[in-house]
């Protein structure tokens, strides 16, 4: 099958003719690395706004700080940001990671996107998110993003499927155990330690409700950091499946029919809200966003609203998407509070409505600009 691995002796099928073997790639990747040379991967969004580029390039001293790298530029032309005639786009670091793949000393860097006239691209919704945070930092506002995905084999149908027909119907694959139950284990454990070795603030990882599915959780960050490194934990999370042969998908309905969609829930809180008798201030904040629906949904997934109307149906565990809702541990509602903050009256808030392909820059935006800057 193409693209398909070959258990127990590292190769990977690509056509009748050419076999990749990893071994050998593995024995290239041992070679000593010059004192004086860094590998740098500079990652970005592109047009699509879902999807993620990424290109290297060879440096004489080893970053900190994303300022002290340099600016780059790329073809946007083939990434759905420019037009042939005027290509060149540009590439502002933003955020330094350590590489999984490389190791150190070599570095990933999420980067802003820029046009020719060093305008942000459509897509680079950083710059205003950042804004946002700024204006918002004495709030101290944190995050948690629970990032929901489904592992694909490259026929596009869920890893572990029969190829004809389904699996069992859902309950016993959330948080499951035993190879009945869940699939793709070994990829997920590979991105919770390349995320640790990274310097992402990755919090935790379980099997979804849809056998395939999987959600893993980053945060808390603090203010504009938590796209950062939710970016950065997609980029790994789809460069590790790459090894495996496998694809992640991140649509927020990838199974028509009864099966779990997969969203982005965003736990959301200010120092307010963490303090004694927080609850006040989370009542407040929802009766906000509660005022700011349509505006939160057309922020939540890249186009608008149209992919999570496949998702947010009221059914498997979502709230409708032309209704706002809210309700103490409540998987339905729009809002929900987690039972613990109402009973201990303080705490954050959880905000259901994301879709798994939301862009996290957005989502926290408005988040923070409906609650934070009354906006």
């Amino acid at each position: 099958m193409y693209g398909s691995a070959m258990p127990g002796n590292g190769l990977l099928e690509t056509s009748p003719n050419y076999v990749i073997n990893k071994a050998v790639a593995a024995r290239f990747q041992q070679l000593p690395q010059p004192k004086d040379k860094v590998q740098v991967m500079y990652v970005w969004i592109d047009g699509t706004g879902q999807d993620l580029r990424a290109k290297s390039r060879t440096l004489d001293f080893i970053p900190t700080k994303p300022e002290e790298l340099p600016v780059w530029n790329y073809d946007g032309s083939s990434t759905y940001q420019s037009q042939g005639e005027n290509s060149d786009t540009f590439l502002y670091p933003v955020a330094i990671f350590n590489d999984p793949f490389r190791l150190a000393p070599n570095k990933l860097v999420m980067c802003e996107t820029y046009k020719h006239d060093h305008t942000p691209t459509g897509t680079n919704h950083r710059k205003a998110a950042l804004e946002a945070m700024t204006k918002a930092a004495d709030q101290k506002p944190w995050f948690g993003i629970e990032q929901e995905y489904t592992l694909l084999d490259t026929d596009g149908k869920p890893f572990g499927w029969p190829k004809t027909g389904f699996p069992g119907p859902q309950g016993p694959y959330y948080c499951g155990v035993g190879a009945d139950k869940v699939y793709g284990r070994d990829i997920v454990e590979a991105h919770y330690r390349a995320c640790l070795y990274a310097g992402i603030n990755i919090s935790g990882e379980n099997a979804e409700v849809m056998p395939a599915q999987w959600e893993f959780q980053v945060g808390p960050c603090e203010g504009i950091s938590i796209g950062d490194h939710l970016w950065m934990a997609r980029f790994l999370l789809h460069r590790i499946a790459e090894e495996f042969g496998i694809v992640v998908t991140l649509d927020p309905k990838p199974v028509p029919g009864d099966w779990n969609g997969a969203g982005a829930h965003c736990n959301f809180s200010t120092q307010a809200m963490r303090e004694n008798n927080g609850i006040i201030e989370i009542e407040k904040a929802i009766d906000k966003l509660s005022k700011q629906h349509m505006r939160h949904i057309k922020a939540y997934d890249p186009n608008e609203g149209k992919d999570n109307e496949r998702r947010l149906t009221g059914r498997h565990e979502t709230s409708s998407i032309h209704d706002f809702s809210a309700g103490v541990a409540n998987r339905g509602a729009s809002i929900r509070i987690p039972r613990g903050c109402a009973e201990e009256k303080k705490g954050y808030l959880e905000d259901r409505r994301p879709s798994s392909n939301c862009d996290p820059y957005r989502v926290t935006e408005v988040i923070v600009r409906t609650v934070c800057l009354n906006e």
